[in-house]
């Protein structure tokens, strides 16, 4: 049993089978991109729109994508979209940042992944080509602050970046981004792609990186969880479930010879409070 800052970890559970790779999980149908007050954003091939509390529709505002997640902010709306032809940049689509009272586009952007801040701003980041960066956004889309940084945002006191760079060998960290793109370094990762953190109710993240489970606290200390067998190359697929009791670390290994099959590794651990 290890402990992880003022929580406790106990395995309970493996399981390996032929399966299905843990993808992220696609919305319901209805199920709208994000939620706030009287507004939620739903996103569908060619449109973003937004409902009242009854579902009837306030504002629908043409793209040419598909909305893929919205984030929102003090009566603004960022919106990532997936491009339906591939292009240069994949299927990355424009990101669109919109009033939220009237759908009105106040700013065509490019990034792959948002996050939302307070006072109607936002950070966008972007990955490839020699691009590593997050840039922060006004509610009037103009730039106020550009970190060296991408991954996985997570916003709270301050905001915390799980790095992902998609380099072998990786020089992804835990980060902090702070005001003037300064970049304050936490524990270094393995993994060059990790899998969206788990974010607990006293801040600490819950990283799998590879094999390694790594608890990171607000101040970016971190402590080794535990450690499972995982190979590390791109035909692995890793995430993270957590429901308020047991976390659920997922790796799935494709067969070389056989791509469409996949061996998935499941550990399942309890988290409990100290003192609980």
């Amino acid at each position: 049993m290890t402990s992880i800052g003022a929580w406790r970890a106990k395995a309970v559970d493996h399981r390996r089978e032929e399966g299905t790779p843990p993808y992220e999980r696609a919305l319901p149908t209805g199920e709208p991109l994000a939620r706030r007050g009287e507004f939620a954003v739903h996103g569908a091939k060619g449109e973003i729109r937004a409902t009242d509390p009854d579902g009837r529709p306030l504002w629908t505002h043409a793209v040419a994508g598909r909305p893929n997640a919205a984030h929102i902010s003090a009566g603004r709306v960022l919106v990532t979209t997936d491009s339906l032809e591939y292009t240069l940049w994949g299927f990355l689509g424009p990101a669109y940042l919109l009033d939220l009272t009237d759908g009105r586009r106040i700013a065509e952007l490019r990034g792959e992944r948002g996050a939302a801040r307070g006072g109607g701003r936002f950070l966008l980041g972007l990955e490839g080509y020699g691009i590593f960066e997050t840039v922060e956004y006004d509610r009037d889309g103009a730039e106020t602050d550009r970190w060296d940084s991408y991954g996985h945002y997570v916003v709270g006191s301050g905001v915390r970046v799980v790095e992902a760079d998609r380099r072998i060998p990786t020089r992804g960290r835990v980060v902090r981004l702070l005001p003037g793109g300064t970049v304050s370094p936490g524990p270094a990762l393995n993994d060059p792609q990790p899998p969206k953190p788990v974010v607990l109710p006293d801040g600490t993240l819950l990283v799998l990186d590879g094999g390694t489970l790594r608890a990171v606290g607000r101040d970016l200390d971190a402590t080794v969880l535990a450690e499972m067998p995982a190979p590390a190359d791109s035909r692995t697929l890793r995430a993270l479930r957590w429901d308020g009791t047991h976390l659920r670390a997922i790796i799935a290994e494709q067969h070389p010879a056989e791509p469409t099959r996949y061996t998935v590794d499941t550990w399942t651990y309890r988290l409990t409070p100290t003192g609980a």
